[in-house]
């Protein structure tokens, strides 16, 4: 206990316990939404894109966010337009932008410098490097995930359960799955050095998998999804420091651990 105490003396881990957790409740907000709505795996297709976005921002010098934020916002909003086109579903989308922009991320890598440290700890997170402005910038979008989030809460809630229901009380169902496509993007490049381009799917989609073994309302599976993403980080940052492992695979490592004992418990309850 006296080690993890000392932990709180190093601005490296301040530094990642705030932009952890900001991004860590962002996320199990949205992915309850996501896997409600079987879209859970928008998440892996735009962490390809960010992969692909990454390699570009390398390429040319420029900074990673700013490359990244509109690149992967575009791709958010290309998949809902497919997905909306009369014989198209969310998988097929995701399949086609994901699968173009990995190829196009992997001809980048291999006509520039190659795969070098800038682009590895992108891909397999590195929360403990985080700078300052990255904190500032982790704050501030996950301010607007959350203000959004709280403002339209009860019309998400109405589209996520039952569209033909929120369109017969006059919401503009499309206006909010492009939203939900915006704060996906957002949430996928804030974590992407939390968990790295490969692992961004697992923070946004266990923690509302697990927690949805334990509830049915939404409201709590809100809350639970909030406190199994937070804790699973704080313990994945903890063994990743003192194993030396990486962060993000850790994490990922104990969101299953926990999906796996919570479906064993249920079974023995059950």
């Amino acid at each position: 206990m006296d080690n993890i105490i000392s932990l709180l003396n190093y601005t490296f881990i301040q530094r990642a316990l705030i932009c952890g957790i900001a991004i860590s409740i962002c996320a199990a907000l949205i992915g309850v939404i996501l896997v409600l709505k079987n879209y859970s795996m928008i998440g892996h297709g735009l962490g390809e894109v960010g992969f692909a976005s990454l390699t570009l921002a390398v390429a040319l010098s420029l900074p990673p966010l700013t490359v990244s934020l509109p690149i992967v916002m575009i791709s958010a909003i290309i998949i809902m337009i497919i997905s909306q086109k009369k014989g198209e579903n969310g998988d097929i989308a995701i399949a086609l932008v994901s699968t173009g922009a990995l190829a196009t991320g992997i001809i980048i890598t291999s006509i520039s410098t190659g795969f070098n440290i800038d682009v590895a700890n992108y891909m397999f997170g590195s929360i403990l490097s985080m700078t300052r402005n990255d904190v500032i910038i982790s704050i501030i979008l996950s301010l607007m995930v959350l203000i959004v989030y709280i403002a339209f809460y009860n019309r998400l809630f109405m589209i996520t359960y039952d569209e033909k229901f929120a369109k017969t009380r006059g919401i503009n169902v499309n206006f909010y799955q492009f939203l939900i496509a915006f704060l996906t993007a957002l949430i996928v490049v804030l974590g992407m050095r939390m968990m790295g381009t490969l692992l961004i799917s697992s923070l946004i989609v266990f923690p509302a998998v697990i927690a949805k073994g334990l509830t049915h309302s939404f409201k709590q599976l809100i809350i639970i999804s909030g406190i199994i993403s937070v804790t699973c980080f704080i313990l994945g940052l903890l063994v990743s420091f003192f194993l030396n492992l990486p962060t993000g695979a850790s994490i990922a490592v104990i969101y299953i651990l926990l999906l796996v004992i919570t479906k064993i418990v249920n079974r023995l309850v059950a």
